[in-house]
């Protein structure tokens, strides 16, 4: 076993742009020698991204989502209380105790039993907080083990300031060892694809980009305001991009709204693919770390309107790289949905601004750059 030895745990779902990052990086650090091991759950069918790991050296354990029914009375009286996640991470961590834990949950909290296993094995860990939600408050019991928890941590990295603020806030502390870092985009960082052409009628292609999941991303909200009487008679068209487990509810919806003939359910596409059909992201979200298909957009010279969550005001600029709007409501997202289209004539310079600034922000390099970091913590 090298000396060098990494674990990444993760405990979301495959298809999470949450598992960009640190699947990328593991992939990365076994490129580059390091004894790299990942316990992620059991996705079934086996998923792209676990052969992709595997294929690249990385020791994939997968964790079973449900254990057989003569196993459950088994862990239930040993377990003592102990997450089933804790009790299989525990399984690997004492066969293989590495150099550093890499805990990336789809959000900001890790099961906290898996945080105190790696402290009661006197095992350095960081933390990935890939996102955050005003309603994931911890109670007082939960805080307060996560305030000794996380200070014990090498690091507490975050993808956006606002997520960081939003959880110094929910378990009553300040995070002294916390870091913004930023993710992986799948996209070219010199990406240019040319300004799409309004097709014949001059349908105004709008996007929208993420998992079909409206409890985070909103996606009803948008289908709500396009339904409206505003929008009736004019000449758009609405391509939502992604796949996810509220699928047939979202379509099930865009019938009921009377919008079938007007909105695609386009499924995975690469990203300069969808840009270069597309002239406007709409992503109205009810709840954010910082969305890679923002960054996306502006990489491929694209206006993004937004509702204001996460770190969505950090990278844009409202009224210069596309529209801000305040809060995933109807009416609100309403009024930014008729400043797109008002200022439709002026959306290809907003897309330049956006693509101009979204490069003074992001490295070129990414997993690179997060590489390093890890690195320098083993």
């Amino acid at each position: 076993m090298s000396k060098n030895n990494v674990i990444f745990i993760s405990n979301e779902a495959a298809d999470h742009a949450s598992e960009e990052l640190w699947s990328r990086t593991a992939v990365e650090l076994t490129k580059q020698g390091f004894s790299v091991s990942a316990s992620v759950p059991g996705w079934s069918p086996l998923h792209w991204r676990v052969k992709t790991l595997k294929s690249a050296g990385v020791h994939v354990q997968l964790r079973p989502t449900q254990y057989p029914l003569w196993k459950r009375g088994w862990h239930y009286i040993f377990s003592r209380g102990k997450a089933k996640m804790a009790l299989e991470v525990a399984k690997l961590l004492r066969t293989e105790p590495p150099k550093l834990v890499v805990l990336s949950p789809g959000f900001f909290f890790p099961p906290i039993e898996v945080i105190e296993l790696c402290v009661s094995m006197n095992l350095p860990f960081v933390t990935i907080a890939n996102g955050n939600h005003e309603q994931l408050w911890p109670n007082d019991e939960f805080a307060e083990r996560y305030r000794n928890a996380f200070s014990l941590a090498r690091r507490c990295y975050f993808v956006s300031k606002a997520s960081l603020r939003l959880a110094e806030k929910q378990i009553g502390c300040e995070l002294p060892n916390a870091e913004v870092v930023w993710s992986q985009y799948n996209v070219d960082f010199n990406s240019s694809p040319a300004w799409p052409i309004l097709k014949l009628g001059g349908e105004l292609p709008l996007a929208c980009v993420g998992r079909l999941h409206p409890p985070h991303k909103g996606q009803d909200i948008l289908l709500e305001v396009l339904a409206s009487p505003a929008w009736t008679n004019r000449p758009w068209h609405l391509s939502l991009y992604g796949e996810g487990p509220m699928r047939n509810s979202l379509e099930r919806l865009t019938t009921r709204l009377g919008l079938s003939n007007r909105v695609t359910f386009a499924g995975r596409q690469p990203v300069e693919e969808i840009w270069s059909a597309n002239q406007v992201l709409v992503l109205p979200s009810r709840c954010e770390g910082l969305p890679l298909a923002i960054v996306e957009a502006m990489l491929c010279g694209r206006p993004v309107l937004a509702t204001d969550v996460g770190g969505n005001s950090e990278i844009m600029i409202d009224g210069v790289t596309g529209f801000l709007a305040a809060a995933p409501t109807v009416p609100i997202l309403a009024d930014g949905l008729e400043r797109i289209w008002t200022n439709r004539a002026n959306l290809e310079n907003m897309g330049r601004a956006g693509a101009k600034r979204i490069r003074e922000i992001v490295p070129a390099e990414p997993i690179r750059v997060f590489s390093e970091k890890i690195k320098s913590l083993m």
